[in-house]
């Protein structure tokens, strides 16, 4: 919780002591001294949006929520216990105040909890950056706080006095203890090398019946988009789940053939490819629990591409967390008529394109790179053509340079974009489609599926905009602002194939999509907006990257407009709650809760944090 805000850790302890005030009785408090039942309730919401989200700030969006219940009754609320008046003092100023109002570079409005003391400008952050990777300092597992006009700290993040009290098991146990033993050497030291072990070790421990991820992993959070939010995730492997999701490893080169930069060299992958696809482990797995601000559908790790490359990487579906929001409150952006048949395909359609979004969508392309001065992982003397220019590449990675470094702010964005691109553009091919199970003949029919996914896409370009800032220049979230990248290219050259209808005055906005040109229409959209993206990837075309997306999402006035009708049709957040584990005299026993807000607010209560 001090990830996202100075004063999280605070919300969270009185939310814990409230609770235990009650004892769980939360409706027991409305009468207290004028405290209503319209009050308490909207505070016990406000806690399991909190709890969802691991901080008052959505995780999805970072922007800034406050409990709506006034500062009187709060206070009011606070007068319980000796301990709730002490966090009172604590958090009276913060809690209900609305700046910063979200995440995001150091200003007048955004704050973060990567970036602490005097405000630090964008370019003093790339300054501390270059001079970390100057000494070999990875960023993930760091912090920086500016101490004065032109000193700086990097915090790191490391716990000396920790005790590691785990025996490593002998040579043939099982692999996933050596794992934890290396994320425990890791959090101690604080060393990003001994966390870059237990990666090297993870991706070999093929299958598991418990799969786990632990450590400092994903970057959304920071505005700079390197430094990473510590995170745990443990699930239990569907063995059912994970057949079907192998038999698809088993074909991916294929499919890799029919993506927009394949040609006939290399074997019919083309030069933007990798000769040989390593098959991933690939599982489905339910989250026992998944503790982050952002709980992924499904995730592909590790995010380090030489391990990726030397060693391999893991694809995981989160089943659970993706069939909660398939029933959750979703926006109302489709037509009346198909909104049924919307919602009966929605999961299916969702899942397979989160599946290849994953296993094909963050796996595929092939960096151009100086491995070392005067060493090419390509000819240098007769370099692959672009497509895009039909020219030779002018542009590759120099010795030392990475993704994340050289594409800074835009490398997530750019990253999920082009993972989401693939996963729709290949939903539409029938041999892949009935691989997965759906035909011409089966109840969820082949083109229905598409047809959904082209709905998804319309509807996800909408959602984004809940996302950015209200005056447009400012987005919260990768994956929003590469949905509404991708909208916008189809309704800038789709020709049609969607389209956006907005009444103003009921607050309406609606996906037509035109069954007709999808394949026709749709799918070129889609391939011309992916190979631009894939080759400014694998050439380090930074430049033309940033020309290209950033106008492709820049928020005019009409989008302006549309957001305004997002925000007041917007659903009320999924909130997550999880169960817990206990040993009782011996046995592991496993406690469930309500899918209820008092459900939540209790799962982490028995946590005991």
């Amino acid at each position: 919780m001090r990830q996202v805000s100075p004063e999280a850790e605070a919300i969270f302890d009185f939310i814990m002591e409230l609770h235990r005030s009650c004892a769980g009785n939360w409706q027991s408090m409305a009468g207290y001294d004028g405290v209503t039942e319209r009050d308490v309730r909207a505070f016990a919401e406000y806690a399991a949006t909190f709890l969802s989200n691991v901080g008052n700030y959505y995780g999805s969006g970072d922007q800034k929520f406050v409990p709506r219940i006034s500062y009187g009754s709060l206070r009011v609320l606070s007068n319980r216990t000796r301990k709730l008046q002490i966090l009172w003092q604590t958090l009276k100023d913060s809690i209900l105040a609305t700046q910063p109002s979200r995440h995001g570079y150091p200003s007048h409005d955004a704050q973060s909890a990567y970036y602490l003391g005097k405000d630090i400008t964008k370019d003093e952050i790339a300054l501390v950056s270059r001079h970390m990777d100057a000494h070999t300092i990875m960023p993930e597992n760091t912090r920086i706080r500016k101490t004065g006009d032109i000193s700086f700290e990097v915090l790191q993040a490391s716990d000396p006095a920790m005790v590691i009290d785990m025996p490593l098991p002998l040579e043939g146990s099982p692999l996933d203890s050596y794992v934890v033993g290396k994320y425990l050497e890791s959090f101690r030291l604080g060393s990003l090398e001994k966390y870059r072990d237990s990666q090297r070790l993870w991706v070999t421990d093929k299958a598991p019946k418990v799969e786990s991820v632990f450590g400092f992993v994903e970057p959304y959070r920071d505005p700079a988009g390197i430094r990473a939010e510590f995170e745990g995730l443990v699930g239990i492997a569907d063995a059912e789940e994970t057949k079907l999701l192998s038999n698809l490893v088993r074909h991916s080169d294929k499919f890799i053939r029919r993506l927009p930069w394949a040609s006939a060299e290399n074997n019919g992958k083309g030069a933007f490819e990798k000769s040989l696809f390593d098959p991933p482990d690939f599982a489905s797995i339910h989250a026992l629990a998944y503790c982050s601000s952002i709980v992924f559908p499904g995730i592909n790790l590790p995010n380090y591409n030489d391990i990726r490359h030397n060693v391999g990487f893991k694809n995981v579906i989160i089943a659970n967390r993706m069939a909660a929001e398939s029933t959750a409150i979703q926006w109302p952006f489709i037509p009346d008529s198909e909104a049924e048949a919307f919602k009966k395909n929605m999961y299916p359609a969702y899942y397979w394109w989160v599946v290849l979004h994953e296993l094909l969508g963050h796996r595929t392309g092939k960096f151009m790179v100086e491995e070392q001065p005067g060493k090419f992982n390509f000819d240098i003397k007769h370099p692959p053509t672009d497509p895009l220019t039909g020219r030779p590449i002018k542009s590759w990675y120099r010795p030392g340079q990475t993704w994340t470094g050289i594409f800074g702010d835009l490398a997530t964005t750019v990253d999920e974009c082009r993972a989401e691109l693939v996963g729709a553009y290949l939903m539409d091919d029938t041999e892949l489609l009935a691989l997965l199970g759906f035909t011409s003949k089966t109840d969820i029919k082949a083109s229905d599926l598409t047809y959904n996914l082209y709905q998804h896409l319309g509807v996800d370009g909408l959602r984004g905009l809940a996302n950015v800032s209200a005056d447009g220049k400012n987005w919260g979230q990768a994956h929003s602002r590469a949905h509404y990248a991708i909208l916008r290219c189809l309704l800038r050259d789709g020709h049609g194939c969607i389209r956006i209808q907005h009444d103003e005055q009921r607050n309406s906005l609606k996906v037509h999509v035109d069954r007709s040109k999808i394949l026709t229409h749709g799918k070129k959209a889609l391939g011309n907006m992916l190979l631009r993206l894939h080759v400014y990837r694998c050439t380090a075309d930074v430049q033309a990257c940033r020309e290209y997306y950033e106008d492709l999402t820049k928020v005019d006035n009409e989008a302006l407009r549309w957001r305004k009708t997002v925000d007041a049709e917007k659903p009320p957040p999924m909130l997550n709650v999880q169960a817990n584990t206990f040993l009782r005299n011996g046995e592991v026993a496993m406690k469930e809760y309500e899918p209820t807000v008092e459900g939540i607010i209790q799962s982490w209560y028995d946590r005991e944090v």
